[in-house]
């Protein structure tokens, strides 16, 4: 009997997707359907559900879940869930599905069906109202807040049968791994206490002093990419993975990481959003979840340790995995290397603080970069990427 966290909800894995041998006809009667186009957003939610990433969810959730998720951070039925998973359609639209009718859910970008789902339900929201409590603004600068206010609508409710993963099993070969997968290897590997590092950046040498106090404490550490779509000007999945296997084969010790990757799109909800990746590595396997400065944060939207002080307010029993929350860290020049602020005596004057948002603006300029804040392996392959876009 397996060790690992349980899966969120207490009732084990529900991954949505159709098993194999069934997909083909499903797929054929799929397309005699009404079509549903999906965002890009929307598209990467069903692939979560598909793998099981959204346990206990069964699929798009109805009015009563997304308004009790919006403010109070649970579902209807109390179990804890901090962010809607909706899916918007036009008023037209949704006006021609009768209750109980099954329609198919399309990439909007592709057209590629992707699942099925029977209609329980549609309903308005108060897109606002969303904003507010998720992302604590309705500034339709936030990113996320600017693709929730451009939702349809109505929105579709309703239990999901997933037909396809996308690209993401064919691109990612090496990292694509669902929740029954890491688990797996996690069993495979003896180790019980898990770590999650969250990356949507190539790791710089705060990123590295992170995973590694993660190691220190538990069995191994997972790192693990977002893969959906990111916003402009962040580094491709594809270039952030070279940098990342540099980094874990020149400084990491063999066997103390995992790397996979996950379909998600980001939401920029900075302390809701931390609390649904805790929610999902938890899923994944993981005890723990590395929750440092401005986790998911964008902008000045959030205070730079709202998402760790988020996970105090939660009533007990909301989440088996527990934060792993690390200070300010930085390189301290008389200390020699990467430190945090609880361990540093020394003055403002010797630190030098490290973000992947400078790291992408000093690249971009084509400035020097110092060793000091990124690993000269992962600096070339940068190098080389920003070379390429000029």
């Amino acid at each position: 009997m397996t060790q690992l966290v349980p899966p969120h909800g207490g009732r084990g894995l529900k991954p949505l997707l159709i098993p194999e041998p069934e997909r083909a006809e499903e797929s054929k009667r799929a397309r005699s359907l009404k079509r549903v186009p999906m965002t890009s957003r929307e598209t990467s939610d069903l692939i979560m559900l598909a793998m099981g990433a959204y346990t206990p969810l069964d699929g798009f959730m109805g009015h009563d879940d997304w308004r009790s998720s919006s403010i109070d951070m649970q579902l209807a039925d109390r179990v804890f869930w901090p962010i809607p998973i909706t899916l918007s359609c036009t008023r037209d639209l949704a006006s021609s599905i009768a209750p109980g009718e099954e329609v198919a859910l399309a990439n909007g970008e592709t057209g590629e069906i992707m699942g099925v789902m029977e209609v329980t339900e549609s309903y308005a929201i108060d897109r606002e109202f969303e904003c507010k409590h998720v992302f604590r603004t309705s500034d339709p600068a936030h990113p996320g807040v600017a693709k929730t206010l451009a939702q349809a609508e109505v929105q579709l409710a309703g239990r999901v049968r997933a037909l396809s993963e996308g690209v993401y099993p064919q691109r990612y070969a090496d990292l694509f791994l669902r929740p029954a997968e890491t688990r797996a290897l996690f069993v495979e590997k003896g180790w019980v206490k898990v770590a999650a590092f969250q990356t949507r950046n190539p790791m710089h040498r705060s990123h590295e002093y992170l995973a590694k106090v993660a190691i220190e404490v538990c069995d191994g550490v997972l790192i693990h990419q977002v893969l959906g779509a990111l916003k402009p000007g962040d580094i491709p999945a594809e270039v952030r993975t070279r940098a990342i296997n540099a980094l874990v084969e020149h400084y990491f010790a063999p066997g103390a990481c995992v790397q996979a990757g996950y379909p998600i799109e980001m939401r920029y909800a900075g302390p809701r959003e931390a609390l649904l990746h805790a929610l999902i590595r938890q899923n994944f396997g993981c005890s723990h979840m590395i929750i440092g400065r401005d986790h998911a944060g964008v902008g000045d939207y959030y205070g730079p340790f709202d998402a760790q002080r988020i996970f105090d307010t939660l009533p007990a029993g909301s989440l088996d995995i527990a934060p792993l929350k690390i200070g300010d860290t930085f390189y301290c020049h008389r200390c020699e290397g990467v430190v945090s602020a609880r361990t540093c005596p020394h003055g403002p004057e010797q630190r030098l603080y490290i973000s992947g948002t400078r790291l992408r603006e000093m690249l971009s300029n084509g400035e020097d970069v110092p060793t000091s804040f990124s690993r000269p392996e992962v600096l070339e392959i940068l190098r080389a990427y920003y070379a390429n876009l000029h």
